[in-house]
């Protein structure tokens, strides 16, 4: 039985990752901000055949409160095998630009915090297990339009590159997970293309990834040949391309 804990538990793709372990028979521990909507999912789960169910209300920002959300989501399973970090916001880019506050909070929720989590996290788990973290393609390379949360994902991929040749050795797989564009509530006012994938293809991309311990998942694959593109395009033209 795999027990696993699940940080940004009421985002749709970790909603959608959660609901593929229920099937397998996990215990699953969830960490959000919204106390009634994680008891929601967990009743959900509970119906699609999750062995058990947690619960842990959790502002990602609030770094002195993750030392209790592992104690507890610790002390509820024993062992975890399987820890997906999956919060996130998208935030305006526009508006961090007008605001050195709003930006450096935003970077706190997509990058410090993640960073955080994943440092206390790391050297409690066993051999066997895989810390796997929702990073994305937008980390690869700055674009104007995106600049903020692409540096923050930046950093938690540069970041778990490290984790992951720290902790090899002690048989943790780190996991970097990179989607390109998904149909979430979050981009809900976005015009959708032929590019766009739905939350539940993604977690059915994240749980292969897992099985086969993969160090780096674009989902869907043929991300990866995308942002080969983009990443090597010279400085002096990508710098007049709008993107």
């Amino acid at each position: 039985m795999h027990r696993v804990l699940i940080i940004g538990a009421t985002s749709a793709i970790a909603e959608a990752t959660a609901r593929v372990y229920a099937a397998r028979g996990a215990a699953l521990f969830l960490v959000g901000r919204d106390a009634e909507r994680l008891a929601a999912i967990a009743a959900d789960l509970g119906v699609r055949g999750a062995a058990k169910t947690g619960v842990h209300a959790l502002d990602v920002n609030a770094y002195e409160k993750h030392q209790a959300m592992l104690e507890a989501a610790w002390s509820e399973f024993g062992e975890i095998d399987l820890v997906v970090i999956a919060h996130g916001t998208l935030p305006d880019q526009s508006a961090c630009e007008a605001s050195v506050e709003l930006a450096l909070r935003e970077f706190s929720t997509n990058g410090l915090s993640t960073i955080a989590l994943a440092t206390a996290i790391a050297p409690r788990l066993k051999r066997g297990a895989t810390l796997a973290v929702i990073s994305s393609v937008a980390g690869d390379r700055g674009r104007a339009s995106n600049y903020l949360y692409g540096s923050a994902k930046a950093a938690v991929s540069t970041f778990l590159s490290g984790l992951r040749q720290r902790h090899n050795a002690d048989g943790v797989n780190v996991l970097t997970i990179k989607p390109g564009f998904v149909d979430t509530p979050m981009t809900q006012s976005f015009k959708k293309g032929a590019l766009w994938a739905k939350p539940d293809g993604i977690a059915r991309g994240i749980a292969a990834a897992v099985d086969k311990r993969r160090a780096v998942a674009y989902l869907p694959w043929f991300w990866w040949g995308i942002m080969q593109v983009i990443k090597n395009i010279p400085e002096f033209v990508f710098r007049r391309i709008k993107l």
